[in-house]
């Protein structure tokens, strides 16, 4: 790509059409400006998820609560390094001895890429729901258990590398897109997806305001991003797909703040995971524009 673009500056601006006549300078420098502006943004569109914000190690231990703000589950998020991939596991475990747990594996180099994605849910070591997703071999899984019958799915998904992600993935790509979308920019994603057969859908990422949000006894700021999933007019007469709600801290640099949604399939419960993990967990409260830091 850069060495694409140093030839278009270096196109003379008085060339000669194939007609024999010199185009006014005026006309070839505006010609060659729409075209240079042209590719830029094809490749804007291209590197979707430009890498902005560079994530490296981090440990926390958020609370995950239902959609009134009670506590369920004590979680666990670690995030690593390695091997030139970003590395992440978040779990969460209950009282009555469910656990969650997450598992993911990126690239950050030239963009943002998804390679991995996986969620389990079990009970006292026995899995009762898996689902997996790998990017680079465009396939997805699902195993559930219904009436002690176990039931399985495996599709092949048309995977747009950068542009197409899963679980947690979605906050690493907010967190590079913040600055774009605050600024009034919306931007079409695709996400792995599970009904609970594996699905791949058009979301739309948009920006939501900036908000307050109670939670561990503080007031914290948070700038609210909303994930639409695009579903057909057909399918909405037999599926309801919830929007993914995320908050980002703010003032910047962006990390994790909130995420409310369904836990997997469309169907789950709405739950709501907090960065800080607390007894009581508040909604979120929109902020007037002239408090923006």
């Amino acid at each position: 790509m850069k060495a694409r673009l140093i030839t278009i500056f270096m196109v003379p601006l008085g060339i000669a059409p194939s007609g024999g006549s010199k185009l006014p300078r005026s006309r070839a420098t505006a010609a060659v400006l729409a075209f240079l502006a042209a590719v830029l943004f094809a490749a804007r569109l291209s590197l979707a998820v430009e890498l902005t914000e560079p994530a490296g190690a981090a440990h926390g231990y958020p609370g995950l609560c239902d959609q009134g703000g009670k506590k369920l589950a004590d979680g666990e998020f670690r995030q690593w390094v390695q091997d030139d991939g970003l590395h992440i596991i978040i779990s969460y475990e209950f009282s009555d001895g469910r656990v969650f747990e997450e598992k993911a594996l990126f690239h950050q180099r030239p963009e943002l890429t998804q390679e991995k994605w996986s969620w389990k849910e079990s009970k006292n070591g026995k899995v009762s729901r898996q689902f997996t997703a790998d990017f680079r071999a465009k396939t997805a899984t699902a195993l559930t258990h219904e009436d002690n019958e176990a039931k399985q799915w495996s599709e092949n998904i048309d995977v747009e590398p950068g542009r197409t992600f899963a679980g947690f993935g979605f906050t690493l790509a907010l967190q590079n897109l913040r600055k774009r979308l605050i600024e009034g920019e919306k931007v079409e994603l695709k996400a792995v997806g599970f009904t609970p057969k594996p699905r791949l859908a058009t979301v739309q990422l948009s920006y939501g305001g900036l908000d307050r949000l109670r939670m561990s006894g503080r007031s914290l700021k948070g700038d609210h991003f909303v994930i639409h999933p695009e579903i057909p007019p057909i399918a909405k007469l037999f599926i309801h797909v919830p929007d993914t709600q995320i908050w980002l801290t703010n003032p910047s640099p962006a990390s994790f703040l909130r995420w409310e949604g369904p836990i997997v399939v469309p169907s789950d419960p709405l739950i709501r995971v907090d960065l800080l993990s607390g007894a009581k967990s508040g909604p979120a409260q929109p902020v007037a524009t002239s408090s923006r830091e």
